[in-house]
């Protein structure tokens, strides 16, 4: 079983802080305080709060017309309101083939909500395929940090991005997760993809199948596609039981709490959800589950 390591720089180490006064010629000395990682964002994650429709943060969305931005189709952004916290990671999600933006739309604001920057991208046509899907989700991100408007690079780290996306599209976010090293998380949705050995991939990746997917059949798909992401990167395959290959276009509180604990594990380094990751999660809703198990 691996242990990851943090990215450098990414997580403090606890502090132990004594401080020391005479006071009637006794020593006073403070107890130990635990200092919470420079990424961690909303209060300590319970099941609840993950399965809910909505997650700590109040959220706000505006739209990107294709005609403002270069490389894709558009769509729509989804941001916490909250600015007194810090900047947030941030994360670009496709469509599968033929479908449009408005088939995820639920994902937008309840990742955003868990507190990251979402856009969910139009694609430039409804049948590109994968390739194109994943180079036009590393442009919807580069338009994010570099030509968004001022409220939305304000909110953004720019150093911590991700990449998801539906059947087409989550082909799409592992060819993004290969040819962009640096992004810190991907979950592929249901993904096709022909090419199916993914031996490039370092991004700390989660794919999520369903059991009776009948377009990309998890033994044909997701699973070789897991298997072929090397032991040395942080992985994890959820299959979920008897689901069809179109779970993700209506709301999956089991898709969605995993997806979550994922983002913000690996893009906000926020070992406080390690808890829904390993041991492996299990319930009626979960057929299987691998992982490397992630540890800080």
């Amino acid at each position: 079983m691996q242990l990851s390591t943090p990215r450098s720089g990414a997580r403090t180490l606890t502090k132990l802080a004594l401080t020391v006064s005479l006071i009637g010629g006794a020593l006073a000395v403070a107890s130990p305080a635990q200092a919470a990682g420079p990424y961690d964002r909303g209060p300590d994650p319970t099941s609840s709060i993950l399965e809910a429709s909505r997650g700590p943060f109040a959220t706000s969305q505006t739209s990107v017309s294709s005609v403002s931005v270069s490389g894709f189709g558009g769509g729509t952004i989804y941001y916490p309101t909250d600015t007194s916290q810090g900047t947030f990671g941030a994360i670009a999600i496709s469509p599968g083939y033929t479908a449009r933006w408005s088939s995820l739309s639920w994902l937008g604001p309840r990742i955003a909500s868990h507190g990251f920057v979402v856009i969910g991208i139009e694609t430039n046509s409804v049948y590109d395929q994968p390739a194109s899907r994943g180079r036009q989700l590393l442009a919807a991100l580069d338009y994010l940090v570099e030509d968004s408007s001022t409220t939305i690079r304000s909110r953004i780290d720019a150093s911590r991005l991700a990449v998801a996306g539906h059947s087409m599209g989550g082909g799409g976010t592992l060819e993004a997760a290969r040819d962009r090293p640096s992004l810190q998380a991907a979950v592929p949705l249901a993904p096709w993809n022909l090419t199916k050995s993914w031996s490039g991939v370092r991004v700390p990746t989660m794919i999520i199948g369903g059991e009776s997917d009948t377009v990309a059949p998890v033994s044909s798909h997701s699973e070789p596609f897991y298997s072929s992401i090397p032991s040395s990167s942080e992985k994890a395959y959820l299959e979920l039981n008897n689901a069809s290959h179109f779970f993700p276009q209506s709301t999956n509180a089991t898709m969605a709490k995993s997806m979550v604990a994922w983002l913000k594990r690996f893009v906000d380094d926020d070992t406080r959800y390690e808890q829904f990751l390993c041991p492996a999660p299990s319930g009626l809703a979960i057929e299987e589950y691998r992982h490397t198990c992630p540890s800080s």
